[in-house]
């Protein structure tokens, strides 16, 4: 396919708890990126609860993507394709965006494509870096995944190495609870841990014999819940600052020394972050001293990237409308989508 001077993709998210919307020129020029967090909705209860994300995707969906269009400046009619998040995620609320995706693009005839979440996540790194082309090595983090992916070409990629147990961002988020700061604890847990030592507690790196490259932070959980416990036993004081600095130096070593293995060992001098993690500004800063050190391309998302958006999903739906993939009246939501399955 020949490539258009000016290809325009309407791009609609709705995986977790953001209603997003976005218009993406040829893949790495945002128009627009309308997101409505429901964090304030969720917090009360200390978590997202699916029912609720669901009914406010519903109220909210048609408001964002007007206001994405209109932001834009350009009208539905111009847009080739419309790319919509179809897995993984929530159930209920990917298919607010998927039936509300196919309903348009059934109404104006204009191109539906399918995209994975995750692969959305990885393209985020294409916007804010005009530069950064395939091959390279990326780490998504976030509250659900922890992946550690070569990106061979544009939509193709090898998994080597994942979490055995709870994603890096679902531990942060367990342990803020533990110590008191309620959700979201990635960033809650990010502030706080300027004002602690990292040095104050020594909590275990867990290594995974069978993969050199797959990640466990369920033994680190558990060693903080035990500190915290054992602190309450003996009646000591507990410096929640020390605790949350402690915890992130722990899973950023591990996340920094399995990335750079990885990147050495495959040949790279490329490598990027992408997830709501990534916008840890502690991570950022450990990546970017090593990646200097050992003269490797860093590449990652500004924080509004990083979170769940509607623009990656404009930049990842680009990729695949170039390689000619469309999809379906039957697109259907697919919560436990694995990466590279279509």
């Amino acid at each position: 396919m020949d490539e258009k001077k000016e290809l325009l993709i309407l791009a609609i998210e709705s995986s977790c708890d953001e209603t997003a919307a976005a218009v993406v020129r040829n893949g790495r020029d945002v128009l627009s990126n309308v997101i409505f967090s429901q964090i304030d909705l969720h917090t009360v209860y200390g978590g997202v609860v699916p029912e609720i994300a669901s009914r406010k995707h519903i109220e909210k969906i048609n408001q964002v993507v007007e206001e994405a269009l209109s932001r834009a400046g350009v009208a539905l009619r111009r847009m080739d394709a419309i790319a919509v998040t179809y897995g993984p995620g929530l159930v209920g609320a990917l298919l607010v965006g998927v039936s509300f995706a196919k309903a348009l693009s059934f109404a104006t005839g204009i191109p539906l494509i399918g995209v994975h979440h995750i692969e959305g996540h990885i393209s985020a790194n294409y916007i804010e870096n005009k530069d950064l082309e395939p091959p390279f090595v990326c780490l998504v983090a976030s509250g659900g995944h922890s992946h550690l992916v070569v990106v061979k070409d544009y939509g193709e990629y090898e998994i080597i190495g994942r979490t055995r147990d709870d994603a890096a961002g679902e531990a942060f988020d367990k342990v803020a609870r533990a110590i008191g700061l309620g959700y979201p604890g990635g960033p809650k847990i990010d502030k706080l841990s300027r004002e602690g030592n990292p040095e104050a507690i020594h909590f275990p790196r867990a290594k995974v014999s069978e993969n050199e490259y797959d990640f466990s932070f369920s033994g680190l959980k558990s060693a903080v819940l035990n500190y915290l416990n054992s602190c309450q036993m003996k009646g000591e004081p507990v410096n929640a600052a020390d605790v949350a600095a402690s915890f992130q130096k722990a899973v950023i070593e591990v996340l920094v020394e399995h990335s750079l293995h990885a990147v050495q060992a495959y040949g790279f001098h490329k490598f990027a972050i992408a997830g709501g993690v990534a916008s840890n500004t502690s991570l950022r800063a450990a990546f970017e001293a090593v990646c200097r050190k050992r003269q490797i391309q860093f590449y990652h998302p500004s924080p509004v990237l990083c979170t769940d958006n509607a623009a990656m999903i404009g930049a990842a739906g680009y990729y695949e409308y170039l390689k000619g993939v469309r999809s379906g009246y039957d697109l259907n939501a697919v919560p436990n989508l694995k990466l590279g399955e279509r």
